[in-house]
């Protein structure tokens, strides 16, 4: 009965249009940011900002960059590694080669390569798409691994190219500690999420969603394919850049090509199939399900399996993780197609009818 809209009228466009039109979504939603804010930097330990609560922030908006071009515009991407290589290399040589370069321009620099970078391998969505796509953006991420590995100028002339950043500052604060970093990935996180909820609730999101469903028909009714498409992988390469560049800079402060591997942009795609398609929500969900389930597998495998006399080792849990991942993407193709974020929507709109739901 709390989740009851009773009493709660619209009288003006703009209420009908908010984000949240339910009280008590704006409710949670605020006491939410709150507690995030203010009791999260408060309560957890280093460790749990470092190894779980930082990296879960910059994945998920990876993920939810991901989300715009697969989910809302419907164009298969195998690069979001790649993009993301782009935005920490880009955000790094602003960074390193302006003097004094602050750190919130150098990671908007960097999403800005990471843009065109995105509209260079997007070129092929206006003739081909399904696995062809797949396979063209596939080969963004053997693009950059060659790129940033031969081409010295990119790295600083590093021979391996490995690169490190130091002295990172906001406004004059420095970024060190783990609540800085995590306050900093949060915020970037929440104006991003922000933007891009009300850009696909916009004329541009209709578009995309239009192109997704039928291109054909879109292209009948006046949308054009080519700005639908182009505008998809630019505004996704930027959130994906600049969560590159934030994990470069932020979670791992020295890294190479590898920490973007073609490993990376399957893990992408796989949070966004389990999260959900086409949903702002599901880029939250499936990053917190991918980073939360080795943690807790790590812990139940081992144990589950000694109740039985028999002893998992690290390798056994790893491959184990592995099969695991497999079977819920299957199980989720299959009987749940938009992922959680459906499954949460469902439970809402339940809780909205309850107790005579239909």
């Amino acid at each position: 009965m709390l989740y009851r809209e009773n009493g709660q009228f619209k009288t003006t466009y703009r209420a009908d249009q908010q984000i949240f039109p339910i009280l008590q979504d704006r409710v949670f939603v605020g006491l939410f940011l709150l507690f995030a804010f203010v009791a999260v930097p408060l309560l957890a330990s280093d460790y749990l900002f470092r190894a779980i609560l930082i990296p879960f922030l910059i994945i998920s908006l990876a993920a939810l960059g991901v989300n715009i071009l697969v989910g809302y515009c419907g164009q298969i991407s195998l690069g979001s590694g790649a993009f993301m290589a782009v935005g920490a290399y880009g955000a790094y040589n602003f960074f390193v080669r302006i003097p004094n370069m602050p750190l919130i321009p150098a990671l908007i620099l960097g999403g800005l390569c990471a843009t065109a970078f995105g509209i260079l391998f997007g070129l092929p969505s206006l003739r081909v798409k399904g696995l062809y796509l797949a396979v063209a953006t596939l080969a963004a991420q053997f693009f950059s691994d060659w790129m940033f590995l031969r081409i010295k100028w990119f790295t600083n002339d590093s021979p391996s190219g490995s690169v490190s950043v130091n002295g990172l500052q906001v406004f004059g604060l420095p970024i060190d500690s783990a609540v800085s970093k995590y306050l900093l990935c949060l915020g970037l996180l929440v104006v991003i999420a922000l933007l891009a909820k009300n850009l696909v609730r916009g004329a541009i999101g209709r578009e995309w969603m239009a192109i997704r469903d039928m291109d054909v028909a879109a292209a009948v009714i006046g949308i054009r394919p080519m700005y639908a498409k182009l505008s998809a992988f630019a505004v996704s390469s930027f959130i994906i850049g600049v969560a590159g560049a934030l994990w470069a800079f932020v979670h791992l402060g020295s890294w190479e090509p590898a920490a973007f591997s073609v490993e990376f942009s399957f893990r992408l795609l796989f949070m966004v199939i389990i999260g959900g398609l086409g949903s702002i929500l599901g880029g939250f969900l499936g990053a917190a399900f991918i980073t939360i389930l080795p943690i807790v597998l790590s812990q139940a495998l081992p144990a589950v399996t000694r109740l039985f006399g028999y002893e998992m080792g690290t390798a056994g849990v790893s491959h184990a993780e592995l099969m695991i991942f497999g079977g819920l993407i299957v199980w989720f193709l299959i009987v749940e197609p938009h992922g959680l974020a459906k499954l949460w929507s469902i439970g809402k709109q339940k809780l909205r009818l309850w107790p005579f739901p239909h």
